[in-house]
């Protein structure tokens, strides 16, 4: 077991997790609100990873992380050093390949809040930013578990976008998913196996958590 990549690979999907919460709750709270008439291409892009091969946005990715690109540019002004193959550019590829894992479930709970409970709130003079924290949140908060605990999983077994971005530095971008790859290249199944098996596990964790929020099994 290299625990090297498994301790990157859980805090790369711990970071992502995170941003992805911050970031995803203003994104998810417009797109399950906004009455815009062409929101739906903005639906389209968030969800596009979906269905994206991961080696087409990795490529396209590695493109806007290198140092010819705006992005890479002002990334090596900053810090000295280009943003693909480091750390820091497998958190920017994962936040953007996980983003719809945290968007819809988050929208979808939001949706399904009852807005009379909403609109009551408002009536009340609480403002708008207040009634989201104290009536939809806790409305959502399966939806919420869902969005975070899907994130986590689904940046915890990347393979395709973080080889392409980060390649194979051991202790830098070196994550579990990639190690499980070597272990096979190096005929050396018995490891692969052994690491292969958590991941099996934690997926089936995932499941189970997911499905229990959502069906609150404990209220039985």
């Amino acid at each position: 077991m290299n625990w090297q990549a498994l301790a990157l690979s859980v805090k790369l999907a711990f970071i992502v997790s995170v941003v992805l919460f911050l970031i995803g709750m203003p994104i998810a709270y417009w797109i399950a609100f906004s009455r815009w008439r062409w929101k739906f291409l903005v639906e389209s892009v968030v969800a596009l990873p979906l269905v994206l091969p991961p080696t087409v946005l990795g490529f396209y990715l590695l493109v806007a992380m290198g140092p010819r690109s705006p992005l890479g540019r002002l990334w090596l002004r900053a810090f000295g050093h280009s943003l693909s193959f480091t750390f820091e550019g497998l958190v920017v590829a994962s936040l953007i390949y996980s983003l719809p894992f945290t968007v819809q479930p988050f929208a979808a709970a939001f949706r399904s809040v009852d807005q009379q409970l909403a609109q009551a709130s408002a009536t009340l003079g609480i403002s708008l930013l207040m009634t989201f924290a104290r009536v939809i949140v806790p409305l959502s908060y399966a939806g919420i578990v869902t969005g975070l605990v899907l994130s986590f999983a689904h940046t915890l077994g990347e393979f395709g976008v973080v080889l392409m971005v980060g390649g194979n530095i051991p202790g830098v971008t070196r994550t579990v998913s990639i190690d499980i790859y070597d272990q096979v290249q190096s005929l050396n199944y018995i490891a692969a196996n052994q690491t292969a098996l958590l991941l099996l596990a934690v997926s089936f964790l995932t499941l189970s958590v997911v499905y229990a929020v959502n069906r609150k099994v404990w209220a039985l």
